[in-house]
């Protein structure tokens, strides 16, 4: 069979691999805090959304409880997605610089945003198991979204879950493995890795994180693909 982003967003949300995310998943949603008390959680997985000819991707680690497990969304409703939406926006990769429910009117240009778990996990901790039950759906989103030149991972979870993924799909890892750091990059098949510290309000509450430091990241990402473009255009054109 012929796969496709909606074939696989369909699986995505259907998928009951995880035991232990079924069960935390279903929680959050029946034990709302007051603030959402009353709202009707989507309280499944999440497939990822974006521009299917998407030349950057942004990884995340998994949902937040109240957050995508709510909105069904990925980084919708949260203050991490706060974060994330206004740097996408500033750097041309989104027409909004706001994400509350997933019919807002978000479109993201040239950007595609996934996880690699896809069901909020108690305490944000997937397990091993977890995150590779999860890995093929990112796979395959790696091999359907063809123009993809850059990948953004928010966190160590993330860098290190992309390197499996890329891997699994014969991408050459060299070894030691890169390692992650905010800004650090790496080559990894067709793909150039960006390293960003997570928005999580862990990280921009101590200023681990700054809205500046967020920003160079995406100017990073814009430069790639653009300078990519702009070598791909000189090619047909010698």
């Amino acid at each position: 069979m012929t796969d496709s982003l909606s074939l696989l967003n369909a699986e995505v949300v259907a998928c009951r691999c995880c035991p232990r995310l079924v069960a935390w998943r279903t929680q959050a949603a029946r034990e709302a805090p007051a603030r959402y008390r009353g709202e009707t959680y989507w309280a499944r997985p999440l497939a990822g959304f974006g521009d299917p000819r998407a030349r950057l991707l942004v990884v995340g680690l998994a949902p937040a409880a109240h957050g995508g497990n709510r909105t069904g969304r990925m980084f919708t409703g949260d203050r991490s997605g706060d974060w994330l939406f206004r740097a996408m926006h500033r750097a041309g990769f989104a027409n909004s610089a706001s994400s509350v429910h997933r019919d807002d009117g978000l479109k993201l240009r040239d950007a595609y945003v996934a996880a690699v778990v896809r069901c909020a996990p108690p305490a944000n901790r997937p397990t091993t198991r977890e995150r590779d039950n999860c890995l093929p759906y990112l796979e395959r989103e790696l091999r359907l979204l063809k123009e993809l030149k850059a990948i953004v991972a928010l966190g160590s979870f993330a860098w290190d879950g992309f390197l499996h993924a890329a891997s699994h799909l014969g991408a050459a890892v060299r070894k030691p493995k890169p390692r992650f750091g905010h800004g650090a990059r790496a080559t990894v098949g067709r793909w150039t890795l960006i390293g960003s510290y997570h928005p999580s309000q862990q990280n921009t509450f101590t200023g681990k994180l700054t809205e500046d430091m967020l920003d160079g990241v995406f100017v990073q990402a814009r430069r790639l693909v653009v300078d990519n473009e702009r070598a791909r255009s000189s090619q047909a054109q010698g």
